[in-house]
């Protein structure tokens, strides 16, 4: 594909205003005027280059909101306070009440508790369904179907959502396509596949330091203004504002994501490889034995890799609570959640990050207690780290010396 991500990254170019390689921080939550009627030109939304309010916007979020629709190859971008802070603001700006989502039955487990449990009482009912069959999210559509919800690369158990195929769906039927690509930036370019809306935790691999939680929505012009209309913008009036120094934080983080990027797909390939070979339970977008292997391929830039993210089964809760608890003592990773650190992070993600959604609905897509999701980190020596990690393994039984 003749679209890089990375070389939008590059290409943007800052002046600070002493004349600073990094733009000047707008350490303010309101901005002055010379005149009142440049104030209530600015209300209206008609003074470029003027600010009024740090909740409407600020020089450093728009800076950093730029940057972020550059790398999607979207119009615009508008920077939030956390990831749920720009997924709900988006389904709320685009379904009513008696509306319909259709959803990946395995995304975030915010997400998921925000459309089954909050959305309906405001009367928005979500169908939930397995977004890698075509067939059956055509099948889903109602009158009603505003929105079709789902994750580039599913959290956790890693499905692949064909994001060209539902963009046609979508289109035929009049809807908007909204995709979460936060576990693959720079791999794969949601909105240059078809995606109307394209939605990011900043806090995962993109700022990549673990010091912050932030997120963005990146569309077209048309939709970012709506989200920010003073009268009935979601972003505006639910708000899930940015703080300008972490904006600027974020945005000097984000210079070095294609670095990062493929040193995580690098190492999480390698170990992904060496597990499965093991005779591990693995699941990894990399690897041929992935259903949707080829699918991910035909999408993906290819010097970013598959992504950080694998995930292992060792078959019971307990076991996944030992191995993950001795690679700690082991100085291999945290067992934390969340994603994207210079270290490895792991968690049993069905006793957290997806504990929102119900028992019977975990078995019934796969995701076991014993299920292990890997954020695998930028280790200068991953054979080393493999190594460690087999050793805790065979030390607990998981894998045979």
């Amino acid at each position: 594909m003749s679209f890089k991500p990375a070389n939008n990254i590059q290409d943007l170019q800052y002046f600070g205003e002493f004349g600073g390689v990094n733009p000047s921080i707008s350490d303010s939550s309101t901005y002055t005027f010379l005149s009142a009627k440049t104030m209530f030109d600015t209300f209206e939304g008609n003074a470029d280059g003027c600010y009024l309010y740090s909740r409407h916007s600020s020089p450093s979020n728009l800076y950093l909101g730029e940057a972020l629709a550059a790398m999607e190859g979207t119009e615009t971008a508008t920077v939030t306070a956390s990831g749920m802070g720009a997924i709900t603001p988006v389904i709320m700006q685009l379904c009513s009440s008696g509306d319909h989502v259709i959803s990946s039955r395995t995304i975030y487990g915010g997400t998921y508790a925000f459309l089954k449990n909050f959305t309906p009482r405001f009367n928005i009912e979500t169908s939930f369904v397995d977004i890698t069959k075509l067939d059956i999210v055509e099948a889903s559509i109602t009158k009603n179907t505003k929105v079709i919800y789902c994750e580039s690369v599913s959290n956790p158990l890693l499905e692949v959502a064909d994001i060209k195929g539902l963009a046609d769906i979508a289109k035929r039927h009049n809807l908007k396509l909204v995709i979460d690509n936060t576990f693959s930036p720079l791999s794969i370019s949601p909105a240059k596949l078809g995606a109307d809306v394209v939605v990011h935790s900043l806090t995962k691999f993109i700022n990549g330091s673990s010091d912050t939680v932030a997120g963005v929505i990146c569309g077209t012009q048309e939709f970012i203004d709506d989200l920010r209309n003073v009268n009935n913008g979601a972003c505006m009036l639910l708000g899930s504002t940015m703080d300008s120094l972490r904006s600027a934080s974020v945005l000097k983080n984000l210079r070095t994501l294609h670095i990062r990027m493929q040193q995580h797909s690098l190492n999480a390939a390698f170990l992904a490889e060496k597990f499965e070979k093991d005779g591990l339970k693995t699941v990894y977008p990399g690897l041929k034995s992935h259903p949707s292997h080829s699918l991910f391929k035909s999408m993906m830039y290819d010097k970013y890799g598959f992504g950080g993210m694998l995930t292992i089964d060792v078959g019971s809760i307990d076991k996944a609570n030992e191995l993950m608890e001795l690679m700690q003592e082991k100085n291999l990773g945290y067992l934390a959640v969340s994603l994207g650190f210079y270290k490895t992070l792991f968690s049993a993600p069905g006793s957290s990050t997806s504990s929102e959604i119900p028992d019977e609905e975990r078995e019934a897509m796969g995701l076991s207690d014993g299920l292990i999701r890997f954020s695998i980190g930028l280790d200068a020596d991953i054979e080393r780290t493999y190594n460690m990690m087999k050793d805790c393994m065979i030390k607990l039984d998981v894998l045979k010396p």
